[in-house]
């Protein structure tokens, strides 16, 4: 007998190792499934009024230490993440579909949102790079908005609504610059005239102002221009 109580105990600790490595193996799947499916690095909490970016300290448009255009300064120094971080093609497209659709991408993949303060740097060089080929508009392009934006008031205001309604009406009065076709140049009007002419909600406003981002990145060819 006691041999047999050995043995029973012996099965019984088998059946435990078995099942620990069955359900390691399961959860390493899992996990690496999900890392599969984030092909953005994400962050841990994005959203439309984080001003700090890549957790660089004194970041962002308006802090005094940002110095847009210099080489010293936060600005230069996210710039070259951000320039490192969406150096893939197939990872710009990803993200320029992710703001034309900004309320099914969040309500999918929230973890993978790119906050609005990096949107806004990724624009930024975007226009930048475009004065030498064209793609910001031209004259009467987007180096007016990019201004704008570098003296961090209109698009800075302590109400982040009235930063995104500034935002969209600016973003949206240039559209035609750069716009391919009048179905877009249609669909801009049509957002912009949305918010202003009746009582949006905050993340209505919101989506919106990621959509009209997203509508200039594609019309500017981010995806396969890059930065």
């Amino acid at each position: 007998r006691p041999h047999l109580l050995i043995v029973v105990l012996l099965l019984s600790l088998t059946k435990c190792t078995h099942g620990f490595h069955s359900l390691t193996s399961r959860t390493t799947r899992t996990s690496n499934t999900s890392n599969s499916n984030l092909s953005m690095t994400t962050y841990s909490s994005p959203n439309e009024t984080t001003k700090q970016i890549y957790s660089i300290n004194d970041s962002g448009w308006k802090s005094p230490k940002w110095n847009w255009g210099s080489a010293q300064g936060t600005g230069h120094d996210c710039a070259a993440i951000c320039r490192r971080r969406w150096d893939d093609r197939s990872d710009r497209h990803e993200m320029v579909q992710s703001l034309l659709t900004p309320a099914e991408f969040k309500a999918t993949r929230p973890e993978s949102e790119v906050p609005f303060e990096e949107i806004k740097l990724i624009l930024g060089l975007a226009w930048q790079r475009g004065r030498w080929d064209g793609s910001d508009g031209g004259p009467d392009g987007y180096s007016a908005v990019l201004s704008t934006l570098a003296d961090a008031r209109r698009y800075e205001s302590e109400d982040e609504v009235i930063s995104a309604l500034n935002f969209i009406e600016d973003v949206s009065a240039r559209f035609n610059t750069i716009s391919r076709n009048a179905e877009e140049l249609k669909r801009m009007k049509a957002i912009a005239n949305d918010v202003r002419g009746k009582h949006a909600g905050k993340e209505e406003i919101f989506m919106a102002r990621r959509t009209c981002a997203g509508m200039v990145l594609d019309a500017t060819n981010f995806a396969d221009n890059g930065l």
